[in-house]
């Protein structure tokens, strides 16, 4: 799964990762970055005795849920759509967050995992009994080969129906024949060899079986369609579709109503987002002694939910990352703390077609991106800007989490923040540095002391870079990178943007007229599935490759971490590219969560919420 983010705020989604590896610095004196596992703070163990009520949750600004399908447009994607809305009332069929680590939870997954053959061309998947649909019947692989079926008419009609669709790499393109051999058996059969683990952790692990026995209809009194039918399954998807998009109904509409999930939805305001749900009874999957209802609060402003979190007017919340200095009030109002960094990778992405000022020959110099590497001070931004509440992140795959494919060398810092370092790689490569000012290119060609093929003598070593204008921690890390080139001759002009204006209209596959029109763009970074391979971000065709870096050699790479049995594969992968630096890795602010002391549960449950994963049906109240 792979969403475009913002830096260091609420907007962040995916499939998330891991344990371990010290900070980089201090935290402020109202948290603490505790021993090697980079948390700031802690979460305690379950106690107290269960009580019924309500568990109220914040939303964040501009995260109201707005789409119920489970197959959700590109328009419409989000983790709060998913994570937080959909997964509580129709689960996804492997469940990939364990606390803050990528690990499965067993228990949560609605089906074993899958078995592969026939040369990782077959798959095969046995789902669990224990869960059925609150209707009583059985979730069944039916179900798993409605969602395949209708994700495939979806597609169809539009490739943007799907947010992670990918032409013709995994689902649904790769599958060319499915069975159902009895209701908790399905095999697929692929048209070529897949890497299982990725298959597995970042295809399959998206799917959520939905009840084709109450939604395979087109229309609300229809009959039960054989969805199979490939005209039948587009007439299927535009009836749900267009259900999905009536926000108002959604709490009326029978169809919504079959859950497999903890929760059903009762009540959803379609102008503010805000939503309850109550507890299914017959949810099969693990749960506390007294599940809550669930009750969604929104907030227009990151203040207004922090003030209530200081009123403690709220159950669960959220610390902004300029707030952080002030956890000591929040601990006072009755609240347990606690911060962990998403699984992502936070960015500047280069543009290497831009030519204005030869900045395409420029950036494809692999010396000048480490240069620029050299200049960024992480353990400088996590201890002033994010206020010790952070992890560095040194390529694709963050040094924090870490995940069991995080290679060696995003461990530590392959290009420490070193102004002189920087300013030795540009003499060595023929640039004339002038400190304070703009270096420019003195020996031109492409020998191993020269400027790079391409870079005309006199080419001036200057660019623009632009960012996002929310959140503030955005500005500040780009104006030290800014001030600290200049030290070394480079000369970066900063222009403020938003955005969503950002990835719309500086996106070279989507909006070529505007490729010489930026050199650097900060808009955040994009999520890391569990299965961390950079398919679609830096391989030469994928659809989020903003700049359209473009490598031989990483196109392998990636390509064997999504096709070839290799488990090491998506490992050597990260190595290549945390190495080849196609975009200047930053480090990864905290989620900090707050929950009140009349809140318990899983310890397992409130770590996950750093990752964006709302599991309330594992918590309960102690009065």
């Amino acid at each position: 799964m792979r969403l475009a983010r913002q830096s260091a705020v609420l907007a962040v989604s995916a499939l998330l990762g891991a344990t371990m590896l010290a900070a980089c610095a201090k935290s402020s004196s109202n948290g603490s970055i505790s021993g090697t596992s980079g948390a700031f703070g802690s979460v305690p163990a379950a106690t107290g005795t269960a009580h019924a009520g309500t568990i109220t949750s914040a939303e964040p600004p501009g995260s109201a849920p707005n789409w119920i399908l489970p197959i959700e447009p590109s328009a419409n994607a989000s983790v709060y759509s998913s994570f937080s809305f959909s997964y509580e009332m129709v689960r996804p069929l492997y469940w990939y967050v364990n606390g803050v680590a990528p690990a499965q939870t067993p228990a949560m997954s609605l089906a074993n995992l899958p078995v592969y053959s026939n040369g990782d061309k077959t798959v095969t998947i046995t789902l669990k009994s224990t869960y059925k649909w609150s209707d009583g019947q059985p979730v069944t692989s039916k179900d798993i080969l409605f969602y395949i079926d209708e994700l495939k008419a979806a597609i169809k009609e539009s490739p943007d129906n799907w947010y992670t669709y990918t032409p013709g790499v995994g689902l649904p393109d790769q599958v060319v024949s499915a069975s159902t051999p009895n209701a908790s058996t399905l095999v697929l059969n692929l048209n070529a060899a897949v890497n299982p683990l990725w298959m597995t952790e970042d295809e399959l692990a998206l799917i959520q079986p939905m009840p084709a026995h109450a939604w395979a209809k087109a229309s609300a009194n229809g009959p039960v369609l054989d969805f199979t039918q490939p005209a039948n399954a587009k007439k299927i998807y535009d009836f749900l579709a267009k259900e999905s998009g009536a926000l108002g109904t959604y709490a009326s509409n029978p169809l919504w109503q079959v859950v497999d999930g903890p929760y059903k939805l009762t009540a959803f305001n379609s102008g503010t987002g805000a939503f309850t749900m109550v507890p299914n009874p017959g949810y099969g999957g693990p749960h506390s002694a007294q599940v809550p209802t669930l009750q969604g609060v929104p907030f227009t402003s990151d203040t207004a939910e922090f003030n209530a979190v200081k009123a403690g007017s709220i159950d669960l919340g959220y610390v902004p990352q300029t707030d952080v200095p002030q956890v000591g009030q929040v601990k006072a109002a009755g609240y347990h703390v606690f911060g962990y960094p998403d699984f992502g990778n936070n960015f500047v992405a280069y543009n290497f077609k831009d030519t204005t000022g030869d900045f395409d020959h420029i950036i494809a110099q692999l010396y000048v991106r480490q240069a620029i590497a050299h200049l960024e001070d992480e353990t400088g931004y996590i201890k002033a800007f994010f206020h010790g509440a952070g992890g560095p992140a040194y390529g694709p795959v963050p040094a924090l989490p870490v995940s069991p494919y995080t290679p060696a060398d995003a461990l530590t810092d392959p290009y420490p923040f070193n102004v002189g370092a920087a300013v030795s790689l540009l003499k060595a490569h023929g640039w004339k540095v002038v400190p304070g000012g703009t270096d420019s290119c003195a020996r031109a060609g492409s020998g191993a002391s020269e400027c790079g093929a391409g870079i005309p003598a006199g080419t001036k070593l200057a660019f623009n870079l632009i960012y996002a204008s929310s959140p503030t921690i955005t500005a500040e890390i780009d104006t030290d990178l800014a001030a600290q080139a200049k030290k070394a001759g480079i000369t970066i002009t900063l222009k403020s943007d938003t955005f969503n204006h950002i990835i719309s209209a500086y996106n070279d596959p989507g909006s070529p007229k505007t490729v010489n029109d930026w050199a650097a763009e900060d808009y955040g970074g994009d999520t890391d599935s569990t299965y961390p391979t950079q398919f679609g971000l830096f391989n030469s065709t994928g659809s989020f490759n903003q700049g359209l870096y473009s490598s031989p050699e990483a196109d392998k790479l990636i390509s064997a971490s999504v096709t070839g049995g290799s488990p090491s594969a998506v490992k050597n992968e990260a190595s290549y590219l945390t190495e080849q630096q196609p975009a200047l890795f930053q480090p990864n602010a905290d989620l900090i969560v707050v929950w009140k002391t009349t809140v318990s549960g899983s310890p397992a449950a409130f770590k996950a919420l750093t990752q964006y994963q709302l599991n309330t049906e594992l918590m309960y109240l102690t009065k």
